[in-house]
């Protein structure tokens, strides 16, 4: 799981702007909401232009050099913040891996250009790398001593050098660690519906949506998946151009799923096409989907928060949707608000003791949390 995040000099965030997944409350409903102490499903909110979205790509910018992943090099075009006069970048991660306390730091001057690497387990330093000072590493791994030390190519991150160039020992407790971290890594996902099916992590390369479907034998399930959503259909592959595709059924006259669809069952249907893998056991690891129900109604937003918490994943979702503010669903502790310089879950954003029969949607609108 990831327990704290923080990164500085970042797209908008100048200064140091950490999210704190560790401090949460004693509350005795929801509990499968929080894990070990730790934010296991979490709802940011936050005004237009505060940085959702960045802190969304700051997360996963971890991925673009650490696995071979999808990772939309696009978006970190502009990568430092135009008004910070350092010539790199500063993320800080902590996990809960395997139990253990994990700490990972790396400073970068662009999306590709690392320049420092730090790596911790439960304090104990494992791999490190400074190229301000030199291009020497320390490897504290057992299985990786032949390696050669010297490691020039800025754009190598130490830890997938290490983990691509040795045979490490299994049965040595720091390996199990480092390579659990490597899994966890991979197995995060980022997507956003608002204009076109744009993900980062867990695959490479795009896939037709229908096609997917189609081809895993799913369009009878998808059907059911609407139908639950309030969109009364009936589905059925037919041929089109030569191609199968997903087609409407209305009493044995068809019509193309995507000629007539509306906006908001594509975008449940973008939404089914990445729960197909989150089913998957050990796909996926860690899941953030930015404004995740912009086209959704109250309601639907609801079941697919709920549809998620089934999935025992760590989850992030954006959204203005306060209709979702609600203890019946999460909890105070995972609600967090945002502005342009931190973040705070509802629960520390108020002297006031919150409880479980609180209307936290109305508290919100009322003012009543101040970040």
């Amino acid at each position: 799981m990831l327990t704290r995040f923080s990164v500085t000099n970042f797209k908008s965030f100048n200064e140091e702007f950490v999210f704190d997944l560790r401090n949460t409350n004693g509350y005795n409903f929801n509990k499968e909401s929080v894990i070990e102490g730790v934010v296991e499903n979490a709802i940011v909110y936050g005004k237009n232009g505060v940085g959702k979205s960045n802190l969304g790509l700051a997360i996963f910018d971890i991925i673009c050099h650490l696995t071979d992943k999808e990772h939309g090099d696009s978006e970190y075009s502009f990568y430092l913040n135009a008004l910070n006069d350092s010539n790199f970048a500063t993320f800080k991660y902590e996990f809960l891996i395997d139990s253990k306390k994990v700490n990972y730091e790396y400073k970068k001057s662009d999306n590709n250009t690392i320049l420092f690497e730090s790596f911790k387990i439960e304090d104990v330093l494992i791999a490190e790398i400074n190229r301000e000072v030199n291009n020497k590493a320390f490897i504290n791994l057992k299985g990786a001593e032949s390696l050669n030390n010297d490691v020039k190519n800025v754009n190598l991150s130490l830890l997938k050098y290490i983990k691509n160039n040795s045979v490490l020992e299994e049965d040595d407790d720091f390996n199990k660690v480092f390579l659990s971290f490597f899994k966890f890594i991979e197995g995060m996902l980022f997507f956003r519906s608002l204009d076109k099916n744009q993900y980062f992590g867990i695959e490479v390369g795009a896939r037709d949506i229908q096609e997917d479907i189609i081809e895993r034998n799913n369009v009878q399930d998808l059907e059911l998946f609407l139908n639950k959503a309030g969109i009364e259909c009936k589905l059925k592959i037919v041929k089109e151009s030569e191609r199968n595709i997903i087609a409407f059924d209305f009493d044995g006259k068809t019509i193309s799923f995507y000629k007539i669809a509306s906006q908001g069952t594509r975008a449940l249907t973008l939404f089914y096409f990445w729960l197909q893998r989150l089913r998957e056991k050990s796909r996926v690891s860690f899941l953030f989907i930015d404004e995740f129900d912009a086209f959704y109604h109250h309601e639907l937003s609801r079941l697919i928060v709920e549809e998620l918490k089934k999935l025992n994943i760590q989850f992030i979702l954006t959204t203005h949707n306060t209709s979702i503010m609600t203890n019946d669903l999460l909890r105070p502790d995972c609600y967090f608000i945002m502005n342009n310089h931190l973040i705070k879950s509802l629960s520390k954003s108020t002297d006031k003791e919150l409880r479980e029969a609180h209307n936290l949607e109305k508290m919100y609108k009322a003012g009543s949390f101040n970040v």
